[in-house]
């Protein structure tokens, strides 16, 4: 695997809200050679909102490219590889509002990403992040309380952010793995969360029940300086 990585970036202000979920609803978006992580027998799946800024590829800065958000819906998984288990993310869907980072990611990676205009509201007691589809604003926001903490070892704040690969299925029926690289993050703890999302149209009908109630959980990671590398073909 190579020691260079891909892309380089800072990832900040990470919401998240972590929502239990019936796995039979994800079995068929299992990558092959992977299965479902679960914590404490429970399955999750995670609309995350963050920011990306001085992003370059190879070192090379993009112009118009360096800063921007994301929103995605995530669930976990892990692989078997030769020194143990890792532990790694599946996504659903991503929306960026650059439309070379979304060609580049289908491209390369062959993740689901959408471009679509998004803003953002960044205060030191709220985040929100909102995505523009089908006439409306969709938005995912988090009112923030405390300080930031390492999460404890075995919590529930550990599992949702310390997974540090990422897992796809290819059209080819293969599936292709690439590490993310960063070190662990300090969280801190939610007063509200709220996802407003016309869930079944963009997701699908199937996560409807799980993302339509209050989250499990719901934290703001801080972030940190992040290294993706190019991803190869699990075998």
């Amino acid at each position: 695997m190579t020691k260079t990585p891909f892309l380089t970036t800072r990832w900040s202000y990470l919401a998240m809200l972590n929502y239990e979920i019936d796995p039979q609803v994800l079995r068929s978006f299992v990558p092959p050679h992977t299965e479902l992580d679960s914590f404490n027998h429970r399955h999750y799946v995670s609309m995350v909102g963050f920011l990306y800024d001085d992003t370059r590829i190879k070192g090379l800065a993009i112009p118009g490219h360096r800063q921007f958000a994301e929103v995605n819906l995530r669930f976990y998984v892990r692989y078997q590889a030769a020194e143990g288990w890792r532990r790694g993310v599946v996504f659903i869907r991503e929306v960026v509002p650059r439309r070379a980072v979304a060609w580049i990611a289908r491209k390369l990676y062959e993740e689901k990403f959408v471009c679509l205009p998004m803003r953002h509201v960044i205060k030191p007691s709220k985040v929100e992040y909102s995505w523009w589809y089908d006439g409306a604003w969709q938005r995912l926001a988090i009112d923030v309380t405390g300080d930031a903490e390492l999460p404890a070892e075995g919590s529930e704040e550990e599992f949702i952010t310390e997974h540090y690969w990422g897992y796809t299925a290819r059209r080819d029926g293969s599936t292709s793995e690439y590490r993310v690289a960063h070190p662990r993050w300090r969280v801190r703890q939610t007063g509200s969360a709220v996802l407003d999302c016309k869930v079944n149209e963009f997701y699908g009908a199937e996560f409807a029940e799980a993302l339509s109630g209050t989250p499990t959980s719901a934290f703001l990671a801080e972030g940190s300086a992040v290294e993706i590398y190019a991803g190869c073909k699990v075998l």
